[in-house]
């Protein structure tokens, strides 16, 4: 029998706040060399009797995973698995940090400013490379263009790969931060802010940004996929050390996630039009345009390469203190053995 369940919204707040006030936030340890976890001896079993990975519609193959129950056949009955759903990247950060997830999911920027700013996660897998942002005004806006931003109010999710991409579009266009008022909004509300008129722009997320597009007419007046950072699956470097073989099982289910997601385009947009409840030919438009999942998974230079243009603009908007520290989050963020070791076939149907 599989054990599989769904922790609610207010029992994650519960779990979070009980973490934060009691100090609870993951080890600093280094992360272990992972073992050939996937079929684990039998007298040994698995290094933990839970699991809590998050799901979240920016991320269509932790969709797939939860979907089809490969994990809870792997782990069979001595795993209880856990899904929290996250609502953006800054939020899947929060989970890490208490506790209340071993793996979660974010863009790469949230993930260098999270380590920058101490909390103690590595990147142990790559899960797409998105152009899951870019700058969205309401229908009928005469806004056309990155400088028309000045003066205006501009909803965006701080802690997020939208809100790293609208610092990057206003250093482009010339734009000074403080001539923009940031309204911080979690994905969803600032997808109705625009659209009730509530600001004049938004740094959109798909699948909100696409249904926001088919259903109220916005339009995406500035896109650039260079200023998406990559998808990145994040576990804090305590349950590496001491689940190794629960974090290969997961790795593991990713790619095979991936293999099948490029098999069944159309199948993933339908668990996605589900889950995140929107048209399944928005669902579509998100999975087939602006998602690309063969990409290599080995956390690495590609990775690095972005994340070194990020880090300087998030110590000059104030988000991070100093170079010093985005540099050496750098060094210690990317954890690509589990990765190298991926082997899809340990992954039970």
């Amino acid at each position: 029998m599989k054990i599989r369940t769904a922790l609610p919204a207010a029992a994650l707040v519960t779990v979070l706040a009980t973490s934060v006030l009691s100090g609870c936030v993951s080890g600093e340890g280094a992360a272990a060399e992972p073992e050939d976890a996937g079929t684990p001896a039998a007298d040994a079993g698995w290094s933990d009797t839970q699991l809590t990975l998050d799901f979240a519609t920016y991320n269509p193959l932790s969709l797939v995973i939860k979907e089809q129950g490969w994990i809870e056949e792997t782990l069979g009955d001595d795993v209880t698995v856990t899904w929290v759903q996250s609502a953006g990247s800054n939020k899947a950060n929060e989970a890490l940090r208490a506790g209340a997830v071993d793996v979660g999911s974010t863009a790469g920027s949230a993930a260098l400013l999270a380590r920058a700013n101490g909390s103690p996660i590595k990147v142990i897998d790559i899960y797409s490379q998105p152009e899951w942002a870019a700058i969205v005004v309401p229908a009928g806006s005469d806004i056309t263009d990155v400088k028309q931003l000045a003066g205006k109010s501009v909803a965006a999710t701080k802690g997020t790969d939208p809100y790293f991409f609208l610092l990057q579009a206003l250093e482009e266009a010339g734009v000074p931060l403080a001539d923009v008022e940031v309204q911080n909004l979690q994905h969803a509300d600032g997808k109705a802010a625009l659209e009730n008129g509530s600001v004049q722009a938004w740094s959109g997320l798909d699948p909100l940004m696409a249904a926001s597009e088919a259903t109220a007419g916005s339009k995406l007046i500035y896109r650039n996929i260079d200023f998406n950072t990559y998808g990145f699956l994040n576990a804090t470097e305590q349950f590496l050390t001491e689940n190794p073989d629960l974090a290969q099982v997961v790795v593991d289910a990713y790619e095979k996630a991936r293999a099948w997601a490029e098999e069944n385009p159309e199948e993933v947009a339908a668990i996605l039009a589900e889950v995140a409840a929107i048209d399944p030919a928005v669902a579509t438009t998100v999975i087939t345009e602006r998602t690309n999942l063969a990409v290599d998974p080995v956390p690495g230079d590609a990775q690095r390469e972005v994340l070194e243009v990020v880090g300087p603009i998030f110590v000059e908007s104030g988000d991070v203190a100093s170079q010093d520290l985005i540099d050496d989050a750098l060094e210690s963020l990317l954890e690509p053995a589990f990765a190298e070791k991926a082997d899809p076939s340990t992954i039970a149907d």
